[in-house]
């Protein structure tokens, strides 16, 4: 570990999130001085909950409110950001695209218009997901594939993508783009997400819920991994020429939903719950998964966790902590 972030000041937007309070708990470790932007009160959100909100200096307000933005850039003299700060639930985008797009996509662009203003802004970090891709018929998802989302989350990080780019060739912004797949571990509240969800369950001694048909192929991908692979990408942005270019990060290893809870159910010891299928899952993809052989060769990245490590990790925190 370098001292690279040693007093660096670093901005983390959707910090009261899984990845956002996980990226803030390690940019405190390595010395960062940090400045959240925090639209809603989150009691719960492992950022409280860890102590590490009374560490951080917070802006409150909304990722579309510029004007906040800027100000938060500018009175916190701001080196380095990541934003992280989305509507990354896909159901809650499927209820309500139009707040997913204000949120993903107007923020987005008003993030990177503040950025543009502020010189001392040296990198942005700028999350995207696997989800951007869309369906192809070619897999795993290589970093040239065309993004062709359709449903309005997709559509959302296809189009904050877009916006990022042309902030980059048009204004030089110094960003780069990570495309992600689902990420868990401990401290995410959302537990219609698969696995929260079956972990909860269990614990409680209930079956667990499968909304798909069980067979729908997705990368998971542990959240201090993710960290690790943000943080590398930010300290390598400036000196390698990476801006302007987005990376894929995952494990490489698709599971299906129904293997993921049979992993889980027997780590926990509760092999005699079997999952309720539901097979209601619409408007979603049913393979998505990662190839990262670019952020190995230009990043010299790669995971750092065995699945089954990461979750006994994640199990242990909702033992804990619920």
């Amino acid at each position: 570990m370098t001292d690279f972030w040693k007093q660096r000041r670093v901005m983390v937007t959707g910090a009261t999130g899984l990845l956002g309070s996980w990226m803030t708990k390690e940019l405190l470790a390595r010395g960062a001085e940090v400045t959240v932007l925090v639209r809603d009160w989150m009691p719960r959100s492992l950022l409280v909950t860890s102590g590490d909100y009374d560490k951080v200096s917070v802006v409150r307000g909304e990722l579309e409110d510029h004007a906040t933005v800027l100000r938060g850039l500018n009175e916190y003299e701001i080196d380095t950001v990541f934003h992280l700060g989305a509507q990354t639930i896909v159901g809650t985008a499927m209820r309500s695209a139009m707040s997913t797009f204000e949120a993903n996509i107007r923020g987005t662009w008003s993030l990177l218009e503040a950025c543009r203003a502020n010189k001392m802004v040296k990198r942005v970090v700028i999350a995207s997901s696997d989800k951007a891709y869309g369906e192809h018929e070619k897999l795993p998802y290589t970093e040239e594939l065309p993004l062709q989302g359709t449903f309005p989350y997709d559509v959302s990080k296809a189009c904050t993508e877009l916006i990022a780019r042309s902030y980059h060739q048009t204004y030089g912004v110094p960003l780069a783009i990570t495309r992600c797949g689902n990420l868990f571990g401990g401290g995410d509240l959302n537990f219609n997400r698969l696995i929260p969800g079956t972990i909860r369950a269990a614990l409680n001694g209930e079956q667990p819920i499968v909304r798909s048909d069980g067979k729908f192929l997705r990368d998971y991908f542990y959240v201090e991994d993710a960290v690790g692979a943000y943080l590398l990408l930010a300290e390598r942005l400036e000196q390698d020429g990476l801006a302007g270019e987005a990376f894929n990060f995952g494990t490489e290893q698709p599971m299906d939903v129904l293997a993921v809870v049979a992993k889980i159910l027997e780590r926990l010891g509760r092999t005699d719950l079997k999952p309720v299928i539901l097979n209601e899952a619409s408007n979603e993809i049913r393979a998505q998964y990662l190839d990262c052989t670019k952020a190995r060769t230009r990043l010299g990245w790669q995971s750092k966790f065995a699945f089954e490590e990461c979750l006994d990790r994640t199990i242990e925190w909702y033992r804990t902590n619920t």
